[in-house]
């Protein structure tokens, strides 16, 4: 081979080797369209419930019988997982056993909504084993967030149901938490949400502030969750279509430079430029780290979301803190960036 054909060659490969693969040039589109949107029944007193642990285990064996009483106390019957108790490493359970637990929820009859008890770490791992058409022809109400996001948009993804990102059995069910469980799912109420405005002690109101990075106001469906989780699965057949949807997004314990990475794998998979907005909740605990210095998390989102131009907002009661949103993910909402809040304009459940 002479050396020009040589280098002609070696340059065709290299070219190749450097180019974006489909899935992860935009993982969005390598998901393709999520199917019609699919809404599960509404909840009432009386009706059976399952808790699940899809992700790591109970650190406390007590946490078990509270997600239980938490419940009952909202007039619902449990249901646990067959394996709920059931430990290998941090996991709750092995790969099959905790995704048997899901798919037996969905389709015994007599459940009418899925709990998840907790998150953690793992849930992705089981996505190829959930029976997604199992699901789709038994639409629930499926609530947890965290490393729940995971099976939020796998579970949008391939069956159009819409699922709700809020508390999980073991975490927090303060009166503020409760009242939104009722009133949405037992109520079907069209729900606004909007910061809780109380200043306390304060001369002017501190905690739960929004801060407007592009104003205006936009409607789409809702897709997202915890960031850390979501960008995980980047590239999968797990992620739902990003076009024209309002993205919200959580997480915690992040140190700003990883926030940062995770934007930019969302700007570099396409999914920023295709939202019509975004909300994003709080980064609990996402201080910087000792050293030459650091990015806020305030001025990442600047960089990454004020140059798209659309409808933007921080601050919404979102993520791993008490009191937090039951956010439906595939719901159709018009958010207002300028007052910081969103409403449902259709419902999310069946009458």
């Amino acid at each position: 081979m002479h050396r020009r054909d040589f280098l002609r060659t070696s340059l065709a490969g290299l070219a190749l080797s450097l180019a974006p693969l489909p899935g992860i040039a935009n993982a969005s589109r390598s998901a393709g369209k999520t199917p019609a949107r699919l809404l599960p029944a509404a909840l009432k007193p009386g009706d059976s419930v399952a808790l699940v642990s899809p992700s790591a285990a109970m650190e406390d064996p007590f946490d078990f019988q509270l997600a239980q009483e938490v419940l009952q106390a909202l007039g619902l019957k449990v249901h646990t997982g067959a394996h709920m108790r059931s430990r290998r490493g941090h996991l709750a359970g092995s790969d099959g056993e905790r995704a048997g637990d899901i798919n037996a929820a969905f389709a015994d009859p007599q459940i009418k909504a899925v709990v998840c008890a907790r998150g953690g770490s793992g849930a992705a791992r089981i996505l190829p084993l959930l029976d997604y058409n199992l699901i789709r022809r038994n639409p629930k109400i499926f609530l947890g967030y965290s490393d729940i996001t995971a099976l939020h948009n796998a579970i949008h993804a391939r069956t159009g149901l819409v699922t709700f990102h809020g508390p999980n059995g073991s975490g927090s069910w303060n009166s503020f938490n409760a009242d939104q469980f009722r009133r949405l799912f037992f109520q079907r109420e069209l729900m606004e949400y909007r910061n809780i405005t109380d200043a306390g002690d304060e001369l002017v109101q501190r905690n739960n502030r929004i801060q407007t990075i592009n104003p205006g106001r936009a409607r789409g469906e809702l897709v997202g969750g915890n960031l850390t989780v979501l960008t995980a699965i980047a590239g999968s057949p797990y992620l739902p279509d990003f076009r024209g949807k309002i993205l919200f997004l959580e997480d915690v314990s992040e140190a700003p430079y990883r926030i940062d990475r995770m934007f930019s794998t969302l700007k570099l998979m396409g999914a920023l430029e295709q939202v019509a907005g975004i909300i994003f909740g709080e980064c609990t605990d996402c201080k910087p780290a000792d050293g030459f210095g650091s990015l806020t998390v305030s001025e990442i989102l600047h960089d990454y979301l004020k140059p798209l131009g659309v409808p933007a907002y921080s601050g919404a009661m979102i993520g791993h803190i008490r009191k937090q949103f039951i956010v439906p993910v595939g719901g159709r909402v018009e958010m207002d960036a300028d007052s910081g809040s969103f409403r449902l304009l259709e419902p999310v459940l069946q009458s």
